[in-house]
């Protein structure tokens, strides 16, 4: 999955209207910009615009690219106008070149492979994010209740690794050759309505079924990020696409919730942290969906009025959306003005 070639963000993927907003460009914007090893295309995009989420609006197509929706170190990046708006090309660099594989001796109808040289630059640094991707899941309540469990491990251990063997009972699917195995992790519960969002379900490891009899199976251990227990629950593989490709854009519909929580167990929400909200699916948000992060409105004594008073909310910073569920969804913060924390507000930017 890391590897896959990142698209930049979407042509026209929102349009000029979305919550009538227009790209604004950055009154210390370069003219040019060369693409270095390292670069994301949301750094590049806030070197060009203050609402860096706006890019589709000022990318322009060029004909001249077989897919000018991909960016690679090397490219050169022109802020140009046409017809008296502020458009965006690209030029290609050396280390994106690509060369021409000829068919080998065996006789087959013509062709030809075109190898890019380098990989595009991702949207956002993957590689915090890899883990949420890949294997953290949001189940709903009692889901891992009814899951089946970890028995027994092969040759009497209480513990099992990678390469080991172990027992599980419960209801297993059929048609289902492999498994995950999940450990209780945190009950999301909406702060507002009360209402339970999800349950984290802990990635432990991976297991293949080799036979079952009756309702125990027998499963060979073939990846563990710690060591599995007994009562440790078996998940069938998620059948949900999940995509490393991620378009930058403001949200389709009005979305305003919270942040529930910030990974690691702590209170305190920084640059490039991943956080829980509140707000999925059913808000209608989807990867890649950008939002403004705001701290609650502080109340002041005004002593010439005599009352308490509600100061205006300050925004702190943004994060996008990368992952989501039915209830909930995981962002990455993209930038942080103010220290965020905990139950402060994302609403749309």
């Amino acid at each position: 999955m890391k590897k896959l070639l990142i698209g930049i963000f979407a042509f026209a993927v929102f349009a000029a209207s979305t919550w009538g907003q227009e790209a604004i460009l950055r009154e210390d914007h370069p003219d040019r910009y060369t693409v270095a090893k390292g670069d994301t295309l949301w750094d590049i995009s806030r070197k060009f615009l203050q609402n860096p989420w706006m890019w589709p609006e000022i990318w322009h197509v060029n004909p001249q690219i077989d897919n000018p929706h991909l960016i690679y170190p090397g490219d050169t990046i022109s802020l140009v106008y046409m017809d008296g708006q502020p458009r965006l090309t690209v030029q290609r660099g050396a280390d994106s070149r690509t060369f021409k594989v000829e068919p080998g001796t065996v006789k087959l109808s013509p062709s030809v492979h075109v190898i890019p040289l380098a990989e595009a630059i991702p949207s956002i640094p993957l590689d915090a994010v890899d883990t949420f991707l890949s294997n953290s899941r949001i189940v709903s309540a009692g889901e891992l209740e009814d899951a089946p469990y970890v028995l027994a491990g092969g040759r009497d251990r209480l513990i099992v690794g990678a390469g080991d063997f172990l027992y599980a009972r419960g209801d297993f699917e059929q048609d289902v050759p492999v498994y995950g195995v999940y450990r209780k992790g945190d009950v999301y519960v909406d702060p507002i309505t009360e209402e339970v969002l999800g349950v984290q379900a802990l990635d432990i490891g991976t297991v293949r079924i080799k036979d079952i009899e009756g309702d125990i199976a027998t499963s060979e251990v073939t990846r563990t990020t710690e060591e599995i227990r007994i009562k440790d629950r078996l998940l069938a593989h998620e059948q949900r696409p999940i995509d490393s490709s991620f378009f930058p854009s403001a949200p389709a519909s009005t979305v305003e919730g919270l942040i529930l929580a910030v990974e690691g167990g702590v209170s305190q929400v920084g640059k490039m942290d991943v956080v829980v909200l509140n707000r999925g699916e059913r808000e209608g948000l989807r990867p890649g969906n950008v939002l403004a992060v705001y701290k609650k409105a502080a109340l002041a004594r005004d002593p010439v009025a005599n009352e308490v008073v509600a100061l205006p909310e300050e925004r702190a910073g943004l994060l996008m959306v990368f992952r989501t569920f039915e209830k909930i969804s995981f962002g990455i913060v993209l930038e942080a003005e103010l220290p965020l924390s905990t139950k402060d507000i994302v609403r749309n930017p």
